[in-house]
């Protein structure tokens, strides 16, 4: 007996031992990882800081706005509870912003994306003079949008401007580009694509690339043309580059600006008044900041929804290796 109380006794502090072990590793283990907790976040600091100044801030700030009316000077005069949004549906303001904004990316982000997709189609061979097409066409890239309007609004003057010249080279008549109701979205349009161009082409070129030469041979083996090469082994390996493009499009499209502040201003007529120029008008012009936030919390709920429905439905179609 006594030596079986000894060698119990011997385990009982061999138990301790290990004991005391696991709970130092343990406590070794949360100070090791609370020191990278702590340096992640101090890398994490300057980034955080600026989204909190410049996006949360903002976003709190804006849904406070929206449930406020302000006075002429911009300051903070009651609370109103939703009668700004009220408001705002019941006005035709949205709806018309709405419209003007939807038929803005219809005719921006299909043709931008089907002519960068060309363009990265034509130049993805290795042939001699190539990189300088590749450069030409991402050049649109490296111009701010304040300097790409400035240069087409003097493309687009009416009688100064380079494209009525050609025109009346060709003995037609001239086209009222920025001052025509009917033309006026369509010519922020064509800016718009080309100065888009350089983003969609660099990242379609860079997603063809990146395709193994491999399978291009096995299907060159088999007799495949360029366009069933394209089209059945290009277009499948592409479609989350594609995605990815015509999502960043899309929400570009919903927050284009500066290219009509410049051309027209939102006109004429309201034919370019697009939901984000409405907003500027509403809070930075007329100085409601209750209506111009409401408006702004809405057009960041029509974002949100789309991209949910791109993400929920059209996500499926693409093909991820």
């Amino acid at each position: 007996m006594g030596e079986l109380n000894k060698s119990l006794g011997l385990g009982t502090r061999s138990q301790q031992r290990t004991s005391s072990k696991a709970r130092i590793r343990t406590g070794s283990l949360k100070i090791q990882r609370l020191r990278e907790n702590a340096l992640a976040y101090t890398f994490l600091a300057p980034s955080l800081i600026l989204f909190a100044v410049f996006m949360f801030y903002p976003m709190i700030k804006s849904v406070y706005l929206s449930l406020h009316s302000t006075d002429p000077a911009g300051n903070v005069a009651d609370y109103v509870g939703l009668d700004n949004f009220t408001m705002l549906f019941s006005s035709g303001q949205f709806l018309q912003g709405i419209k003007v904004t939807l038929l803005f990316a219809l005719l921006t982000v299909p043709v931008g994306i089907l002519l960068a997709l060309v363009l990265a189609a034509l130049t993805h061979s290795k042939l001699r003079g190539m990189r300088i097409f590749q450069f030409a066409f991402s050049l649109p890239m490296v111009l701010s949008v304040g300097s790409s309007a400035v240069i087409w609004k003097f493309l687009f003057h009416p009688t100064l401007g380079m494209f009525n010249y050609v025109l009346s080279l060709l003995h037609i008549n001239p086209v009222p580009w920025l001052t025509s109701p009917d033309w006026a979205l369509f010519s922020v349009a064509i800016m718009t694509i080309w100065m888009n161009l350089g983003f969609n082409y660099i990242i379609l070129s860079s997603g063809l690339q990146g395709i193994p030469d491999d399978m291009y041979e096995s299907a060159k083996m088999d007799g495949a043309g360029p366009l069933v090469t394209f089209w059945r082994i290009s277009m499948p390996l592409l479609s989350p580059t594609i995605f990815f493009v015509t999502v960043v499009s899309i929400i570009g499209a919903f927050q284009s600006f500066a290219q009509i502040n410049i051309l027209t201003k939102g006109g004429p007529v309201n034919s370019t008044n697009v939901f984000v120029y409405s907003i500027y008008q509403e809070a930075f012009v007329n100085f409601r900041f209750g209506t111009g936030s409401a408006q702004a919390i809405v057009l960041f709920a029509v974002i949100l929804l789309l991209t949910m429905i791109q993400f929920k439905w059209v996500e499926r179609k693409v093909h991820y290796q």
